[in-house]
C-alpha cells in the first residue's frame, strides 16, 4: 500500500502563532479514514485549537483506545507524546501517565464504542477521579470498523443502513459525565467548527476533568435517512445553548443576546437547522439545571450543543491526593526513599 507524503514546502506568508509555529507543526500523518469522515473534521479542530493556544506540541500527551476514532491521533500533533492502548482501556493508561507526570497536557480521544461499551467503567472512573484531562468522544453511534452495528449511544428507534430499528435505549455520555462530577461538559458537532474549536480550547485550559461529546457522522454506515447521528438530522435538530468565544477555566462565562424560543433557519444548501437561544432558567454553573435542560431537549427531539456545564473552581486528582509536583522520573532518591523511621510510622498507622 502506498501513502502520499505531505509536501515539506511552506508558503513564506503562512500564519504563525506566538511560538513561531505554523499550523503544519500541529499536523500528523495523512488520514486513512473514509473521505468526508466527521472524525477528520474533529482532528482539524484539535489542530486549530492547539495552534491558536500556542501550545508546545511536546507538552501534549494524546492517548486513545481502539476504533476509527482512536486512529485519529495519528493524524494530528505528530510531534506530541502518544500512546494507543487496547480497546476501552485508554482512561486507565491516561490516569497512570497523569499521575507520573502532571506537567503534560493530557488529551484522551475515544469513540462511543470504546467509551460507552467495553470501556464504560474506565470512562466512569477517570471522570469521577477528576483526572486533569480533556476527554473527547467522537460519537457516531455505530461500530464503523466492524461494518455498522449499533453502538451503546445509538438512539432507540434509529435505523441502521440495512433498515433495522435499534430496540435499545441509548447511553448519554454527557449526562453520565455530569453525574460523575466532570467540571467541564460540552457537546458539539463535527460539522460546526466555529463552535467546536472554542470548546476544545476551553477544555484544554480547564484544570480538571473536561469532557466533550462530539457527534461525528459515519458516512459509510450511519449517514442515511433514519439515523439520528447523520449530518442532516443533527443540523435539523441542533439546539445550540449558547454562542461562545474562547473561555478560560477561571473566567466567568457571559453571553449577551436576547432570550428566545426554538427557531428553524433554512440554510443556503436547503437544509434546516433548529437553534434555541439561551433561556432564562438555564445556567451553565448549575449542574442539576443543566442535566434537566438537556433531558427536556432530548425528549422533544432536540440535541443540546455548546457549553453545558462548567465549574469555575474545579479540583483535580493531584490536589485531592496531594501528589508530588515534579514528574516521578525527576525525583531524587531522597524524595522517594522516606527512610526506616518514616516507613515504621506508615506501617504503624496501618495496624
Amino acid at each position: 500500500m502506498t501513502y502520499l507524503a505531505k509536501p515539506k514546502f511552506r508558503h513564506p506568508d503562512i500564519e504563525i502563532n506566538e511560538l513561531g509555529f505554523s499550523h503544519r507543526d500541529y499536523e500528523g500523518s495523512i488520514s486513512t479514514l473514509c473521505a468526508g469522515c466527521g472524525h477528520d473534521s474533529i482532528s482539524s479542530a484539535i489542530m486549530r485549537a492547539c495552534f491558536e493556544l500556542s501550545l508546545p506540541p511536546h507538552r501534549i500527551a494524546k492517548l486513545s483506545g481502539i476504533g476509527c476514532s482512536s486512529k485519529t491521533p495519528t493524524y494530528f500533533l505528530g510531534q506530541s507524546h502518544g500512546f494507543n492502548s487496547v480497546h476501552g482501556r485508554m482512561p486507565s493508561v491516561l490516569t497512570g501517565a497523569n499521575l507520573a507526570n502532571r506537567e503534560l497536557i493530557y488529551l484522551g480521544v475515544s469513540g462511543d464504542g470504546d467509551s460507552a461499551s467495553i470501556g464504560f467503567g474506565q470512562f466512569a472512573h477517570a471522570i469521577r477521579r477528576a483526572v486533569n484531562m480533556l476527554y473527547i468522544v467522537e460519537n457516531n453511534g455505530v461500530y464503523g470498523l466492524t461494518k455498522g452495528q449499533f453502538s451503546a449511544t445509538s438512539d432507540k428507534g434509529s435505523k441502521s443502513k440495512k433498515g433495522i430499528d435499534n430496540p435499545d435505549s441509548p447511553i448519554d455520555l454527557v449526562s453520565i459525565a455530569m453525574q460523575l462530577g466532570a467540571t467541564f461538559v460540552a457537546r458539539s458537532f463535527s460539522g460546526d467548527k466555529d463552535q467546536l474549536v472554542p470548546l476544545i480550547k476551553a477544555g484544554l485550559e480547564h484544570q480538571g476533568a473536561a469532557f466533550i461529546d462530539v457527534i461525528s457522522p459515519c458516512i459509510a454506515f450511519n449517514n442515511h435517512q433514519g439515523s439520528t447521528k447523520s449530518f442532516d438530522y443533527v443540523r435539523a435538530h441542533n439546539a445550540e445553548l449558547n454562542t461562545l468565544d474562547f473561555i478560560t477555566s477561571q473566567a466567568p462565562i457571559g453571553v449577551d443576546y436576547p432570550e428566545g424560543a426554538a427557531q428553524d433557519v433554512r440554510l443556503h444548501d436547503g437544509s434546516t437547522i433548529r437553534l434555541r437561544k439561551l433561556s432564562a432558567d438555564y445556567d451553565v454553573h448549575d449542574r442539576g439545571a443543566a442535566m434537566d435542560h438537556i433531558y427536556r431537549l432530548g425528549r422533544s427531539g432536540e440535541i443540546a450543543t455548546g457549553l453545558i456545564f462548567i465549574d469555575d473552581e474545579p479540583s483535580d486528582m493531584h490536589a485531592r491526593l496531594g501528589t508530588a509536583k515534579k514528574p516521578l522520573n525527576a525525583l531524587a532518591d531522597r524524595d522517594i526513599v522516606p527512610g526506616s523511621a518514616a516507613l515504621a510510622k506508615i506501617n504503624a498507622g496501618l495496624r
